[in-house]
């Protein structure tokens, strides 16, 4: 057997081996995703909030440089309805007008049901990243027995933190995801989402959020509503002082601790720009693709070379020929069944699966310059701060 031939059957076996990989993941995905519970349609069937002396939830919004932002969020906080909050800006180092903004509404705001407080941090103590740092300083003012950590660029519906804290209450969480919906405008940018979805369920059902039993876990920057019994019992923002992707973490310290942990979607209850156009994924993954890692070059690069994979082999299929051929075309299926099974998350259809290879291409390179930069630079860059990288990764842990 010559080396060309043996490399045929090489490939042939892999177009194969993938292709029964993403079958499988589409019979999980178009079971699983439709267990998630749906806020909007479900709402008259969530028991009653009880009525309390103090605020239901404590929202804890650091910002740093958002004054673009900031303020269409903390009104949109101050119009919910059906919920009394406790809302707690913190104005994080910002070198823009972020903290006058939010000074001159709480100076406005007449109070209601509502109230509005504004923190300003000067100085990054010693050992802290800065949005970790924020948080702490706010939870530390909470009243509420629940906390919202979300970010300065979120939008929220009137009845979102109502509807949320209900279903809460119902299913008897401690940390409750609800995920938020992405405003997309262009193709690109639909395609880099349902993209990055799909290949993230490889490592975490949310299906499976919610079963005591599976390693799966979340955690969502725009919305980790989590009790303050909880958030204090896993030892909260403090315990991840240099953590960079606080937000997952934290989701992962409340999964391993036993505590109930549950996902929840909501089309238009809670709503983020995060991308503004599809390359935009390569300058938001600087600070934290290599993190996921947990700064480990090998596992990177590995990772790396198995998103390379999922892009090139089912071309490479398609492109051999006979019955190799159908092994990509049963992938492209499988992936565009993946796309439909998400589309109540991402509202991204299935047509868009014919970019899948040029978007994990953007995501692979991504997340190889993540790894890249952070390595060449010693530490991680963010917000005009060098987080050392020698102390990122003796808090990082070795895993999730």
């Amino acid at each position: 057997m010559t080396a060309a031939h043996l490399a045929w059957v090489a490939l042939d076996g892999l177009c194969w081996l993938l292709a029964a990989a993403w079958l499988v993941q589409a019979w999980l995905v178009v079971r699983g995703m439709p267990l998630l519970p749906d806020l909007t349609k479900i709402a008259g069937g969530l028991p009653k909030l009880e009525p309390g002396d103090g605020p239901d939830v404590t929202v804890a919004v650091p910002a740093c440089n958002e004054e673009a932002t900031i303020e269409a969020t903390l009104r949109s906080l101050l119009a919910s309805e059906g919920v009394r909050l406790q809302v707690i800006a913190v104005d994080d180092r910002s070198t823009d007008a972020t903290g006058t903004r939010m000074d001159k509404l709480a100076a406005e705001w007449q109070g209601g049901m509502h109230t509005l407080e504004v923190m300003h941090i000067r100085e990054l103590p010693q050992g802290w990243l800065g949005k970790p740092h924020a948080m702490v300083m706010a939870a530390e003012r909470a009243q509420a027995p629940w906390i919202l950590f979300t970010d300065g660029d979120v939008l929220f519906a009137p009845r979102a933190l109502e509807l949320a804290l209900r279903q809460a209450e119902a299913v008897r969480a401690d940390h409750l995801i609800l995920v938020p919906t992405l405003i997309l405008k262009s193709v690109g940018e639909r395609a880099m989402l349902a993209a990055m979805q799909v290949l993230s369920q490889w490592t975490i059902r949310l299906w499976r959020v919610a079963n005591p039993k599976t390693r799966d876990f979340i955690g969502v920057g725009g919305f980790n509503l989590i009790r303050r019994e909880a958030y204090e019992k896993v030892g909260g923002f403090a315990a991840l002082r240099m953590e960079v992707l606080d937000d997952l973490r934290l989701g992962w310290k409340v999964k391993r601790a036993g505590m109930r942990q549950h996902v929840a979607l909501g089309p238009g209850l809670v709503r983020i720009r995060w991308i503004e156009g599809a390359l935009a994924v390569v300058r938001l993954t600087e600070k934290n693709g290599f993190a996921v890692y947990r700064y480990r070059v090998g596992l990177a690069l590995l990772a790396a070379a198995g998103l390379a994979l999922h892009a090139v082999l089912p071309l490479a299929a398609l492109v051999a020929g006979g019955w190799t051929a159908l092994a990509g075309v049963l992938t492209y299926a499988a992936i565009a069944a993946v796309y439909e099974g998400n589309r109540r998350l991402t509202l991204v259809s299935a047509w868009h699966a014919a970019l899948f290879a040029p978007a994990v291409a953007v995501v692979t390179y991504a997340f190889l310059r993540s790894t890249a930069l952070t390595l060449a630079r010693g530490g991680v860059k963010w917000r005009g701060t060098l987080y050392p990288l020698r102390e990122l990764r003796r808090d990082a842990g070795r895993g999730w």
